[in-house]
């Protein structure tokens, strides 16, 4: 028993030193201290002959030092040995190529490729080998040939990937639309990788060749799946009316005949301001589906759109169709979505809250589940703060956050708590509140949370009566309740009085937000370049770019300007939350057709 517990204590250290060896030899590798790193993996091979992740290292290191001999020397002692690692013949081969000697290197693929004559199944290691030093003429063939000698192999998904790099598109789209029609992936990972491929130009050379594709798929095929492809394509084209077409098409050989595609793509039509396509697909589904839920979602659209051009002589009109449907549906738990709109409706665009409480009061006497309770409490709470009704507010948000502690709803209502507190002027609890937030998983209310964090920490070091952040939330909660025009003047009180303070960054940005709501365009983008000029620096220095950038994108016609401002943000602000739609927006301005 003493001599097992002495070996099993060797054993364990020798296990805590090999462990060591590793990390080092790791980070003095990713340090570029190629010396100190070269010492740990000789050492960690000669321990660990048969740990190839090891031996990679120490080739590694070798070739950064230019000891090119000594990589050699490893490799052919290596194949040497029986079951030698057939990837090693790559390396060989990239380690003469290294030293500008390319008929050794081909030598040495081509061995490498010889090796799955022997056994198709090295196809997959030798192939990816190959892709790791992108030679992409050998990656294709070593799994063409693994493929050819063994047909149940299957590397198609590789080898479609291969062609996209190789910039070969069209065999690329064939590669992924046969897995796709062969039930091999989802179609979601294949529009995932083919997306990056893809412009907003319908004459796009790459745009052209996939929808020739699917349509001669489609003349050959009438598979559903070709008119799912093409309405997608013509969604990436901005085209949502050949969309559409493509979407009736599914939606009447659709065994299930669901909505859900077409309620999709008229809210995308909505986000893109394509009013008139959007109330084509709604007042369709409403002629051609007799499920309430669906028609009523859908009515509850078309209001929506009516509401955007809306004067009061429309609002008169839209509250008379609310009326109409409340008598229609009635109180009941599945037609909640229109209580809520009627309210929402009442508060925000009629200036009447009152009714708007009665409504929401009376849903919650509806027998309910928890999230069917929390839907209606996040929304009553948020009339009662437009009508600063604050305490009573503060309870029903509560109420939710601790019912649904773990859940997006309970951040959401999290949120909700410390945005009222900030209006109400208990500073305080709103950071305490916050701080839980900042570690959200929704990545939008982590986002908020830590703006309106800094915002009150900031502000409250510098100046201990809060005075500024007062004027501050008065002017957040004058924008929250539609008073633009008087939230406006509010921030401009700040701008004036508190120049040179810390909160003049936060006033500048939210005003700016306000302006672009009345349309005042070179106004908004006068302040978002005062943000970039005097505080490029600052928590707000990302959110200016990026409001500048969508500003001159959607709104003032500059898309060269849009590109810079875009630009700034993928190579300055790596971290900010706007960095991956930057990119993408920067990609399309410029023309990309591959990611």
């Amino acid at each position: 028993m003493k001599h097992f517990l002495l070996s099993l204590c060797c054993f364990v250290s020798v296990g805590a030193l090999s462990a060591q060896d590793d990390f080092l030899a790791k980070q003095y590798f990713n340090d570029g201290s190629f010396e100190k790193a070269v010492v740990f993996y000789e050492k960690l091979v000669r321990q660990n002959p048969r740990r190839t992740d090891y031996g990679e290292g120490l080739i590694a290191c070798y070739q950064q030092l230019e000891r090119y001999g000594d990589a050699e020397g490893y490799l052919l002692q290596q194949l040497g040995k029986p079951y030698a690692n057939p990837t090693f013949y790559v390396e060989l081969g990239y380690n003469h190529t290294l030293q500008d000697q390319q008929e050794e290197a081909l030598k040495n693929y081509r061995k490498a490729l010889a090796q799955i004559e022997k056994k198709p199944s090295y196809g997959y290691a030798i192939g990816l080998r190959f892709q790791k030093y992108a030679l992409l003429d050998q990656a294709l063939s070593a799994y063409s040939k693994a493929m050819e000698l063994n047909p149940n192999l299957d590397y198609n998904y590789q080898l479609a990937k291969l062609y996209g790099e190789k910039g070969d598109v069209e065999k690329m789209y064939g590669a992924y639309l046969k897995l796709i029609s062969e039930g091999k992936t989802s179609k979601s990972n294949v529009l995932r990788s083919i997306d990056d491929f893809i412009s907003e130009d319908p004459e796009n050379g790459n745009n052209l060749k996939l929808k020739k594709i699917l349509l001669e798929n489609a003349q050959r095929n009438p598979d559903v799946l070709w008119n799912e492809l093409l309405s997608w394509l013509f969604v990436q084209q901005k085209q949502f009316g050949s969309a559409f077409r493509q979407e009736k098409a599914i939606y009447r050989r659709s065994e299930s005949s669901s909505v859900q595609r077409l309620e999709n793509l008229g809210k995308l039509a909505m986000e893109e301001n394509e009013n008139d396509l959007a109330r084509e697909v709604f007042e369709y589904i409403i002629k051609n589906n007799n499920n309430p839920n669906n028609l009523l979602n859908a009515q509850l659209q078309l209001i929506t759109l009516q509401l955007r051009t809306a004067d009061a002589k429309t609002l008169d009109t839209v509250e008379a169709r609310f009326e109409e449907l409340m008598e229609q549906y009635g109180y009941d738990n599945g037609t909640l979505q229109l209580q809520v709109a009627y309210a929402n409706f009442l508060t925000f665009e009629k200036n009447d809250p009152d009714p708007a409480v009665r409504i929401l009061k009376n849903s919650l006497e509806l027998p309910l589940n928890p999230r069917g309770k929390a839907y209606i409490k996040l929304a009553l709470g948020d009339i009662l703060v437009y009508d600063q009704r604050f305490n009573e507010a503060l309870i029903y948000f509560s109420q939710t956050q601790k019912g649904l502690k773990n859940d997006m709803l309970g951040q959401e209502a999290r949120y909700k708590v410390a945005q009222t507190s900030f209006y109400k002027g208990d500073f305080d609890w709103a950071l305490t509140q916050l701080k839980v937030l900042r570690g959200s998983t929704s990545q939008l209310i982590a986002n908020d949370a830590m703006q309106l964090s800094l915002l009150i920490s900031d502000n409250s070091l510098e100046d201990s009566t809060q005075t500024a952040l007062k004027k501050y939330a008065r002017a957040d909660l004058l924008g929250y309740q539609n008073r633009t025009r008087a939230a406006i003047d509010t921030l401009d009180i700040i701008l004036k009085e508190h120049k040179g303070e810390k909160i003049e960054d936060d006033a500048l940005f939210q005003q700016g937000q306000l302006l672009e709501q009345l349309k005042d365009y070179t106004a908004a983008e006068f302040n978002y370049l005062k943000i970039i000029e005097f505080y490029p620096n600052g928590i707000l220095a990302d959110d200016a770019h990026f409001a500048l950038g969508e500003l001159y994108r959607t709104k003032l016609n500059a898309p060269e300007k849009a590109k810079a401002q875009y630009e700034k943000i993928i190579y300055r602000y790596q971290d900010s939350y706007y960095f991956p739609q930057a990119r993408k927006n920067f990609r399309k301005l410029r023309g990309d057709p591959v990611n």
